[in-house]
């Protein structure tokens, strides 16, 4: 028996119409499910940028003062170049410094539009030869002329991270918990859909029908499930990206501890969420026809 589009789509759409009510759960449930995930993931994302500075191997950045003068900048320079322990080292002008500000905080035009090239601190990157030896090298440079403040990688991502695991933690568990719930009320919707044309399904196999074309229409219910799902959560997370990336600030050396995230990579994210609400949804509904329509 051949198949048309228009078949799929007048079925389809007459069963999500016959269960309203469960369509409507098993999709924000889903939703719900997807959010949390996107959530750790736009978390993940502004973690990733936070840590543009600490590229490379660096363990120790010293900043500068926006206003250090041409001779304490090289005098730092000229001390690391001769300091015991310093493997290697880089110096970070106030245009490279404006580039990795832009990156890391291009999402807020508020604070991009405040802040220019002259108001970034300098600095020099540090790699250690050891890197247990950093905190007492550091301490070198601290309170020198010219001198704002030395940060060390290991403390800076450690913080970032203690944060980002436990919010993770509780993201997973509720991504886990929920999806169940979400792939059960598809199931659930998609039993009750077969269940009521039990009958008519009985009478296509009579007259010939195949098994895929009794299948398909109740498969693609729960893939839409799964979209519909996976587009609010897109909305969401979109929406309260960058709120959500600030459960994991850190105070930075410019006296902010916002972070955020770009409307491309939320696009990204969103447009993740979607292929895997569509993906759960569609193994939902393929179990629940295997399960549940002997045909």
């Amino acid at each position: 028996m051949a198949m048309s589009s228009g078949y799929i789509a007048r079925e389809t759409a007459g069963n999500l119409r016959r269960n309203l009510v469960m369509t409507l759960a098993a999709v924000l449930t889903m939703a719900v499910s997807l959010a949390a995930l996107g959530g750790v993931l736009i978390m993940r994302q502004a973690i990733n940028k936070a840590s543009i500075q600490w590229r490379g191997g660096v363990e120790m950045a010293i900043f500068l003062q926006p206003s250090v003068s041409t001779n304490e900048a090289q005098a730092i320079g000229r001390e690391l170049a001769t300091t015991p322990g310093v493997k290697k080292y880089h110096f970070v002008d106030k245009p490279e410094a404006y580039q990795e500000f832009r990156q890391i905080f291009g999402g807020n035009n508020d604070i991009v539009g405040v802040l220019g090239v002259n108001d970034m601190p300098p600095s020099y990157r540090v790699v250690p030869s050891k890197a247990q030896d950093i905190s007492q090298l550091g301490k070198q440079f601290v309170g020198q002329p010219g001198v704002l403040q030395v940060s060390y990688a290991k403390q800076e991502i450690d913080q970032l991270l203690h944060q980002f695991h436990q919010l993770r933690f509780i993201g997973f568990v509720l991504v886990v918990g929920v999806m169940i719930g979400a792939v059960a009320l598809i199931v659930n919707t998609i039993q009750l859909a077969i269940f009521a044309r039990r009958r008519e399904v009985a009478v296509m196999k009579l007259v010939g029908a195949t098994n895929w074309f009794i299948r398909v229409p109740f498969m693609l219910e729960g893939l839409l499930h799964g979209i519909a799902g996976g587009i609010i959560a897109f909305g969401l997370t979109y929406a309260v990206r960058n709120t959500i990336a600030n459960f994991v600030g850190n105070e930075t050396v410019l006296g902010t501890r916002q972070l955020f995230v770009s409307p491309h990579e939320a696009i990204v994210t969103g447009i993740l969420l979607v292929v895997i609400g569509a993906g759960v949804g569609a193994l939902g509904s393929a179990f629940a026809v295997r399960r549940f329509l002997a045909v």
